[in-house]
């Protein structure tokens, strides 16, 4: 298999993206070539600089590169030829499998959707953030790539992620439900409620590929079995930034308090294991990236801050969609599936 690296993405690029794909390298001999991205001079002094040797590693030239402040659509028709641009382009040839990339994401999601197209089905595609979770990992459908999502498009999201938990997370039963205020079915948005509304007849029609839990709030995400969140993309986009948020202010504030006195001190030593554990378990750099689920391609999107071991983990991530070819198994999920139009269609 083949990976496209857009090596200029991300806050810390090209480093980040040049450790990280020199140790997907290492850890994955089946990995045929990784395609760098970028001003090639540029990039091969950072190889030099970071000992990446491997001859797998290729550069392709792209000499304009998408700010992480620019509007991704906007800068995909003005730069061609972007690192992101470029790399989704070798996708599109044909001359790489997946496209993994750390930039911008409005940009990354657009190339793919304008460059690879959406599969057969499929109205919006949808990022799959994945989250931890007590019974294993919860992935919030959608992130941020579809703001102004429909009821139908959380439909897709359900049966596009219910497949992905299958495939590549070897879900037996995936668990989907949708964000909400409050789980009676009563509660949400017109929004919601259409939703819920297509998802039961769905659910009536023995075409559901899932168990529907229904509404479901916050707390779901971390302590119920949960494999599928829904919501519309600003929602998901709001609720990640704020867990990640969250996350990063916990350990701040436990390392104030256990260094105010030696007894603390000694007892963060003691409980550094277990602090080590579930500071693993919660950080994204762990999971790598997130994959833009129903576009006709391998897509993942690593955060904007990631570091080396999190675009290592994101070529990773890719390497096994690939591997596990669900795209093909979504449009047959979504063959045939017809539903009555809601008011908000």
């Amino acid at each position: 298999m083949k990976i496209a690296l857009d090596a200029m993405g991300g806050d810390h690029a090209p480093d980040v993206n040049i450790i990280g794909a020199r140790e997907a390298l290492k850890l994955r001999p089946e990995i045929e070539e990784i395609l760098l991205t970028g001003p090639v001079e540029e990039l091969k002094k950072c190889a030099a600089t970071h000992g990446l040797t491997d001859p797998r590693a290729t550069f392709v030239e792209a000499p304009e590169i998408v700010g992480m402040e620019e509007s991704g659509a906007k800068a995909l028709r003005r730069k061609k030829h972007s690192s992101i641009a470029v790399a989704a382009d070798l996708v599109k040839k044909g001359e790489a499998d997946a496209l993994v990339s750390a930039g911008n994401t409005g940009a990354a999601v657009a190339a793919a959707t304008v460059k690879l197209r959406l599969l057969k089905g499929v109205a919006r595609a949808g990022i799959a953030s994945p989250m931890p979770n007590e019974h294993g990992q919860c992935n919030l459908l959608d992130a941020g790539a579809n703001p102004e999502a429909k009821p139908l498009h959380l439909v897709h999201y359900a049966i596009m992620g219910s497949v992905y938990a299958k495939e590549v997370l070897k879900v037996a039963d995936p668990h989907v439900g949708i964000m909400s205020n409050g789980e009676e079915d009563e509660k949400g948005t017109t929004f919601t409620k259409e939703t819920m509304m297509l998802l039961r007849r769905l659910v009536d029609q023995g075409k559901a590929p899932f168990t529907f839990r229904g509404n479901v709030e916050g707390h779901d995400l971390f302590q119920t079995r949960l494999d599928v969140c829904l919501c519309d993309g600003f929602t998901g986009n709001i609720v990640l930034k704020s867990c990640e948020a969250t996350a990063k202010a916990m350990s701040k504030w436990m390392k104030e308090e256990f260094k105010k006195n030696p007894v603390r001190i000694a007892g963060a030593l003691m409980g550094k294991g277990a602090f080590q554990a579930v500071k693993d378990r919660t950080n994204y750099e762990s999971y790598g990236g997130s994959p833009l689920l129903g576009v006709n391609g391998v897509v993942i999107i690593a955060h904007g801050g990631s570091s080396a071991i999190a675009i290592q983990n994101a070529i990773l991530m890719g390497a096994e969609a690939v591997k596990h070819q669900i795209n093909p198994k979504i449009e047959e999920a979504l063959h045939d599936l017809i539903l009555p139009a809601t008011p908000s269609e």
